[in-house]
This record gives C-alpha cells, sequence and structure tokens, in this order.
C-alpha cells in the first residue's frame, strides 16, 4: 500500500510534558483520513510537525515517500493546508483576497475561478470578505489552500464554530475531493459522528499517543451488538445456553449475547423455548462510535 503520510516514533516534548509521543501514523494515498481526538490531546502539535511549522524532539516525517527534514520545500509545494483559522484581508473581495495569494504561488490567472467554483464561492467573488458568513470564511480558507493544486490536503478542525449547514457544506466539499481530484486528505475533529460521516480511515490519539489506527469500518465493527434477551430464570437460561456452546452473559436480570447472525440468535431463542423457558422480550443493544471514542480514550486503550 502506498503511504502519502509516513511517520515513525514522531514525538514532540515541552520539557518534561510530551505533546506527542512515538506516534507511528500511515495515511494512504486517496483516503480521507479522520485524525480523532479529544482536545489538548496532540492533533495540532502533529498538524504542526507534519506541515514543518514545528520540529520534532525524536522520530521521522515521511510525506510522498521524501524525509520532511531533508525535502521540506519540495514536499510543501504540494501539500494544501487549513490550520486553526485562515487569514484575510477583509476589505478585500474573494477574488483579490485570492489573487495576492497566487502572485507568491505563481500560478495560472484561471485557477482562482475553478477553486472558487469547487468551494461553491462563484456567486461571492466580487464580494469583501468582512461580510463572510464563518461557513464562507473557512470555505475561502479552502480555496486558497487548493490554489496550487496539492496532493495532500491538511485541516485542522475545518468544522469548529460552524452552523449545521455550514458543517453540511464543508463534509459535501471534503468527500468529493479524493475521487475529483486525485487529492489525500488529512482531517482533524475531536467529533466522532462529524468524522464518522467524511473519514475512509480513522487514527484515534490520546494524550499524545495513537490509540487506534485503521478503516472507518473496523472502527465500525468494534460498535458489535449485543442481543438482549428478558426470561423468567435469567440464571438457569444462561447456563442452559452455555451447556449447548452458546455465548451468553447473565447481567442484572438479563441474558446478553454478542451474536451477529440473525440465524444464530433464532437458534437460541428455539434452544430456550424447547427447554421450557418463557421469552418476553428480545432487543438489540448496539455500542455507538460514540462510546467506542469515550471509552478509547478514557483509558487511553480499546476496551
Amino acid at each position: 500500500m502506498e503511504y502519502i503520510v509516513d511517520t515513525k516514533k514522531l514525538t514532540k516534548r515541552f520539557g518534561k510534558e510530551y505533546a506527542v509521543k512515538d506516534l507511528d501514523m500511515k495515511i494512504p494515498k486517496g483516503e480521507v483520513y479522520g485524525f480523532l481526538g479529544p482536545n489538548g490531546a496532540g492533533k495540532t502539535t502533529t498538524i504542526r510537525m507534519l506541515l514543518g511549522l514545528m520540529k520534532p524532539t525524536t522520530g521521522t516525517v515521511s510525506v510522498f515517500n521524501k524525509n520532511l527534514q531533508k525535502e521540506k520545500i519540495e514536499i510543501l509545494r504540494k501539500i494544501g493546508s487549513l490550520v486553526e483559522n485562515p487569514s484575510y484581508y477583509p476589505h478585500l473581495t474573494a477574488y483579490e483576497n485570492l489573487e495576492s495569494l497566487r502572485k507568491i504561488l505563481d500560478v495560472p490567472k484561471k485557477r482562482i475561478s475553478e477553486v472558487l467554483e469547487i468551494v461553491r464561492l462563484t456567486n461571492a467573488t466580487n464580494k469583501k470578505v468582512k461580510g463572510f458568513s464563518l461557513g464562507m470564511k473557512q470555505r475561502l480558507g479552502i480555496a486558497a489552500s487548493l490554489l496550487h493544486q496539492p496532493d495532500l490536503l491538511i485541516l485542522d478542525e475545518p468544522t469548529n464554530g460552524l452552523d449545521p449547514s455550514g458543517i453540511i457544506e464543508m463534509r459535501n466539499l471534503i468527500k468529493q475531493l479524493p475521487a475529483e481530484y486525485d487529492m489525500t486528505i488529512l482531517i482533524s475533529s475531536h467529533l466522532l459522528a462529524e468524522i464518522d460521516q467524511i473519514a475512509t480511515s480513522v487514527g484515534i490519539i490520546s494524550k499524545g499517543k495513537m490509540i487506534f489506527q485503521d478503516s472507518i469500518e473496523e472502527m465500525r465493527k468494534l460498535a458489535q451488538q449485543n442481543v438482549i434477551l428478558k426470561v423468567n430464570d435469567s440464571e438457569k437460561a444462561w447456563q442452559s445456553l452455555l451447556a449447548k456452546g452458546i455465548q451468553a452473559e447473565n447481567k442484572e436480570g438479563l441474558v446478553y449475547m454478542r451474536e451477529q447472525s440473525d440465524q444464530g440468535i433464532a437458534n437460541a431463542v428455539r434452544t430456550l423455548v424447547q427447554d421450557g423457558f418463557s421469552i418476553y422480550r428480545v432487543e438489540e443493544e448496539k455500542r455507538s462510535l460514540e462510546d467506542i471514542f469515550l471509552s478509547m480514550t478514557s483509558e487511553g486503550k480499546l476496551q
């Protein structure tokens, strides 16, 4: 697999405190990589090191299979970023703001109208930025980061402070970029529900350490369902299931089964009925991704 970003033992220490410790981050090409963690977990510090804005205490950063320390300028030419709040000239229009940046980047003028169309700000081309909503300003920030057609886009908490419609706009924009523009995206957030709707792979950081890194599907698998049975004698029903090799737990007068297949559940119910138990209720208990995230970050490991 080709990794656009690959860090090894990436560590940043401030005095005796570790902001990031031994971080191995791997971002596959073409993915939307959700970088998740509570506020203060080390996300922004990591991003600053990936952008060469902060020097690691120890460890290495490889981007596009190149060492960031040795080939920093070449790497940064192919990265677009929106870290914290984008900065603008409020008295200038959207076009004029992008034009001032375009001259520095030395890209063709037609690129301004292209990026404004990508972020759906064409109608606001000649409007002054001081009249923009927060969502429009964030989208203009992304337009600026796309001017030089980057291969990697790094967005640090891009939905912070946005209203629900602004969040939906941002989400839809981010989702379209990899397929349409052959781009890899790193998006950091402390909101699991947000990442769950955008990302294809996930890295979770807690207290500076990576505690989970895999596809979003693998993370969803952790949200395994329990089937809860309410029966007339939970203790005996539980023992009856165990005797037949069916995994179950007896808790607070209810029988919990971690069973994924409909057929397996049907067999367990049939077994109990044949053994003379009365079944009052069968229900499904799902563990949300939010529960998993909280359990991971509070303990600093998978539960």
